[in-house]
């Protein structure tokens, strides 16, 4: 197994832009009107379009696959809580922390949790990674 350590961590940070929304909703089906269309989604609590909730956790996908612990680690499990919205314009910062390594099964337990740009937590969660084998390809 590759060397990881309880506590070390990784993080990166993206902008959410007009094409990210309109490319999710695409990809997922997801056309909600509170995503794609600003005359209806100004009329809802939050004002304006706000971005998928999978959208923003597609970036932790992109930070544990390719960074902590990074390429031929396979997810197997993650919690999330949804806990603020997320606009085109807002810079999320994603990241994750090694809670537990439990060597004997290769298993790494994360805290997992992205911000916008004001520190604000938008999401949280822990997630669950098969850590990749030295030298090995999946």
């Amino acid at each position: 197994m590759m060397n990881f350590f309880v506590g070390q961590t990784a993080a990166f940070s993206r902008t959410v832009t007009e094409t990210d929304i309109v490319m999710f909703a695409g990809l997922s089906g997801d056309y909600n009107p509170v995503h794609v269309d600003q005359e209806y989604a100004v009329e809802t609590r939050f004002g304006l379009r706000i971005a998928h909730g999978l959208l923003t956790t597609s970036f932790l996908s992109r930070l544990l696959g390719m960074e902590l612990p990074g390429k031929g680690s396979v997810y197997l499990e993650q919690s999330l809580k949804f806990l603020a919205p997320v606009f085109i314009g807002d810079t999320i910062t994603a990241s994750a922390e090694i809670l537990e390594i439990d060597q004997d099964r290769g298993i790494l337990r994360l805290e997992t949790i992205c911000r916008k740009q004001d520190n604000t937590i938008v999401l949280k969660g822990e997630a669950k990674m098969m850590m990749p084998k030295e030298g090995a390809k999946i």
